[in-house]
């Protein structure tokens, strides 16, 4: 047993883009599962892949911003509620809208597998009960976010860019 991620492909032209996506969402997502001591237990996490025009719908009607971002984390069973034997903890789902995380990339000198699966990473801690609302929350969730990535072989997402821009872009 260990956890179960489901990825859904909506907007078809991410194949185009990113044909590995599927592989390397499960991928990232279990790596920062097993992190935080979640790699052996029963969880669910759900990835859907849109385009802008559905995440900004998304983002509008749930955080009340009319406009796309990257990646949206929608958690559901907190790592503290108890769930009944036998049954995955149901940690939540995360949506990536791909024209943003394509430009994003570009804008960062990044490729798109780095990206997406630093974008990835941070959905699944957010998931988890991470956040980024102060700067201690921040310094928190950035470095295990950096430690993670470095440890794929990506390298410290937050490097070599406008920190204060990525910082932003991931609110």
């Amino acid at each position: 047993m260990g956890p179960d991620i489901t990825v859904v492909v909506e907007d078809k032209a991410w194949l185009r883009v990113l044909p590995k996506a599927a592989a390397l969402a499960e991928a990232a997502a279990i790596a920062a599962l097993k992190s935080e001591g979640w790699g052996r237990r029963r969880v669910a996490i759900d990835v859907t892949l849109l385009a802008d025009k559905a995440q900004r719908v998304l983002n509008r009607d749930w955080r009340g911003k009319d406009k796309p971002t990257n990646v949206l984390s929608f958690p559901m069973e907190s790592p503290e509620v108890k769930v009944p034997r036998g049954r995955p903890r149901q940690l939540g789902d995360m949506t990536l809208a791909r024209e943003t995380m394509v430009r994003e990339a570009r804008e960062q000198g990044k490729t798109l597998e780095a990206h997406f699966v630093h974008l990835i990473t941070h959905g699944t801690l957010h998931l988890l009960g991470y956040d980024h609302m102060t700067s201690r929350e921040a310094k928190v969730m950035e470095a295990k976010e950096i430690k993670l990535l470095v440890k794929a072989g990506y390298g410290d997402p937050y490097a070599d860019t406008d920190s204060t821009k990525l910082r932003a872009a991931l609110k």
